[in-house]
């Protein structure tokens, strides 16, 4: 996938989060931030801290065998049953994420994480 194209969605996820705060959103930011070995800013002067990978969270540099293994262990929890609480909790993150990496990692390109890219 072209840097131009991941980093049009990464924006407009961004921008989309900020504007509405629902877990779907969050998890494209997520998946974004954490393909581009972001520094992550909280909110109230916490440290920065490097993304972690959104399924997993594991800490460190996104790179090849680290991002097929992250999907696929994304893949595995969203046909996990039951489902777990904590993604339960989390309405819409899980598959947003898999979208995600999916479009960035393996090429596909789903509607609902590709509209992002267009705005």
């Amino acid at each position: 996938m072209p840097l131009v194209d991941f980093a049009r969605l990464w924006i407009a996820a961004e921008q989309r989060y900020e504007q509405d705060k629902t877990w779907a959103n969050f998890g494209v930011v997520d998946a974004c931030r954490w393909l581009a070995c972001a520094t992550v800013r909280p909110p109230g002067g916490r440290p920065c801290y490097l993304a972690y990978a959104p399924v997993t969270e594991r800490t460190g540099l996104a790179h090849e065998e680290v991002i097929e293994a992250e999907t696929l262990a994304a893949e595995v929890l969203l046909h996990r049953r039951p489902v777990p609480t904590w993604v339960a909790n989390r309405p819409g993150w899980l598959p947003a994420v898999v979208k995600t990496l999916m479009w960035a990692w393996r090429g596909t390109k789903p509607a609902n994480v590709h509209a992002h890219a267009q705005g």
